[in-house]
C-alpha cells in the first residue's frame, strides 16, 4: 500500500467555496486554483500509484481567525471515501478550550492523528499549552504531524521550523509518535540526528524541489543524506509525502522510483512506515 501522509484538501470540490478559498489563498500562500472533483483527485492519485491520502486540516482560530480546512470537512470527506482517505484533526493550542475541544473531536470524529504547525500557529512544541494536548494524543494513540523545515505559508517564520526546536517535545514525550515534515529541509542533517536519537521521531519526503522533483529527491537521499543512510539507519522512520496541492505526489513518486531502493526499503518508504506511524490501523 502507498500512503501519502501530507495532503491538504483545499481544492476538493465538496468543501471548496469561493468565500472560504480567499482565506485559504491568503493564509496558505497559494494562487487561485481548482476546484477538483473526486474523479480528478482519484485519477491523479492513480497516476502516482497512491492508494490513500492523509488529509491535514489546520486550526488558525487565534492567529488568523479561521481554518485551512476544518476537522468536520475532513471527517466528511473520509466518511464518503474511506478507502482512499485517512483523516487527521487539528487544534489551535492557544484556544482557551483547546483540550476540551480536542477531546470532543477525538470522541465524535475519530481522527487518526493530529496536524499542527508551530510556526503558523505561533507556539513552541514544548510550550506549557501543549502538555494537555500531548496527554490526549497519548490517551487516544494519536500520532502528530508537525509542519517543520521551511514553510511557504505567510506569517510562518522559517527559523521556527528548525527540527532542533522539537527536541524537548520528543525527549519529554517518548510514547507520542511525531513526524516533522519535509525532512526538516533545509536542516536535513539535523532531522537525521533527531531520528537517530529518538525512535518516536519520523519525517516525510516532501522537500522543496528547486530542481526537478527527480533531481531534488536524488539529492535528498544521496547528498543531503549519505547514499545508504536511509537503507541502513532510517528505513523505519521516513514516509512518503507530497504536500499536495503545493507539490504533486506523482512527481515525487517518480523521484522515489529513480532511487532504485531495495524492495524492503522501497516498500517501507512508500507505505509500511506510514502504517507503523498510524499505529498499524
Amino acid at each position: 500500500m502507498v500512503i501519502d501522509v501530507n495532503v491538504h484538501p483545499l481544492l476538493y470540490k465538496s468543501i471548496y467555496q469561493e468565500d472560504e478559498f480567499s482565506f485559504w489563498e491568503r493564509e496558505f500562500g497559494m494562487g487561485h486554483m481548482g476546484p477538483m472533483g473526486y474523479d480528478e483527485v482519484f485519477a491523479e492519485m492513480d497516476v502516482g500509484g497512491i492508494d490513500k491520502n492523509v488529509l491535514l486540516p489546520l486550526d488558525l482560530t487565534t492567529t488568523a481567525g479561521g481554518w485551512i480546512a476544518t476537522n468536520e470537512q475532513v471527517a466528511h470527506i473520509v466518511a464518503d471515501y474511506p478507502d482512499r482517505f485517512i483523516g487527521f484533526a487539528s487544534v489551535d493550542p492557544h484556544r482557551k478550550d483547546a483540550p476540551v475541544y480536542l477531546e470532543r473531536v477525538c470522541r465524535e470524529l475519530n481522527p487518526r492523528g493530529l496536524s499542527l504547525h508551530p510556526a503558523k500557529q505561533r507556539f513552541k512544541p514544548d510550550d506549557v499549552c501543549m502538555e494537555p494536548i500531548y496527554e490526549i494524543c497519548r490517551a487516544y494513540d494519536l500520532p502528530i504531524i508537525f509542519d517543520a523545515g521551511m514553510s511557504w505559508e505567510p506569517q510562518a517564520p522559517i527559523g521556527q521550523g528548525n527540527p532542533l526546536c522539537f527536541e524537548q517535545a520528543l525527549l519529554q514525550h517518548p510514547d507520542v509518535r511525531m513526524c516533522l515534515s519535509h525532512m526538516g529541509w533545509p536542516w536535513v542533517r539535523e532531522m537525521v540526528t533527531l531520528m537517530l536519537k529518538y525512535p518516536n521521531c519520523y519525517s516525510e519526503c516532501s522537500v522543496l524541489y528547486l530542481d526537478s522533483p527527480e533531481e531534488s529527491i536524488q539529492r535528498l537521499f544521496t547528498v543531503d543524506m549519505g547514499p545508504l543512510w536511509f537503507q541502513r539507519s532510517l528505513s523505519h522512520q521516513i514516509m512518503f509525502g507530497s504536500n499536495t496541492p503545493r507539490f504533486r505526489a506523482f512527481k515525487i513518486r517518480r523521484g522515489i522510483e529513480r532511487l532504485n531502493l531495495p524492495k524492503r526499503a522501497h516498500d517501507a518508504l512508500l507505505g509500511g512506515n506510514a502504517l507503523e506511524f498510524l499505529g498499524g490501523r
